[in-house]
């Protein structure tokens, strides 16, 4: 069973060592880069959650607060490692910290910017129920924006 933990002292390592394939590693941050941003956005309530599966860290996750219009938590960073790529985790994972989300009741909606070529990510996203909102981020025009209502 997957669940969702905080980083600590006793998983840092473990979650540094995370990867994805050579083919995905152009759409997202490395771990340590993951970690990064979510002190630099403490502000904004980042928080920074490891996919756990039988003890074994299979992903990593950032969310934050992003309070200028449209108000909504904004899942900036999602990865599953390589390794556990196509066994439902990432799926099992985004499932829990949507309901993380819907149960703190902050924000309605949950965006995230995904590049249009990334077809795992957009195929996680999109079944999960994430629709592509048609803005077109000039900081980032290669990317998708999509919306779930929580």
């Amino acid at each position: 069973m997957i669940r969702l933990v905080e980083i600590d002292e006793r998983n840092y390592f473990r979650v540094r060592q995370l990867k994805v394939g050579e083919d995905q590693q152009r759409f997202l941050d490395s771990p340590l880069g993951i970690l990064a941003r979510g002190y630099v956005y403490r502000a904004q309530r980042a928080r920074v959650l490891a996919a756990e599966k039988d003890g074994e860290i299979v992903g990593l996750m950032l969310v934050k607060d992003m309070d200028e219009e449209p108000a909504c938590y904004d899942l900036q960073q999602f990865m599953i490692d390589g390794r556990f790529q196509g066994r439902g985790y990432g799926a099992a994972a985004l499932g829990l910290l949507l309901e993380l989300l819907r149960q703190e009741k902050k924000y309605d909606d949950v965006e995230v910017c995904v590049h249009r070529e990334n077809a795992a990510a957009l195929a996680l996203f999109t079944g999960a129920g994430f629709v592509d909102t048609g803005y077109v981020d000039p900081d980032a025009p290669d990317c998708l924006n999509l919306m779930l209502r929580l």
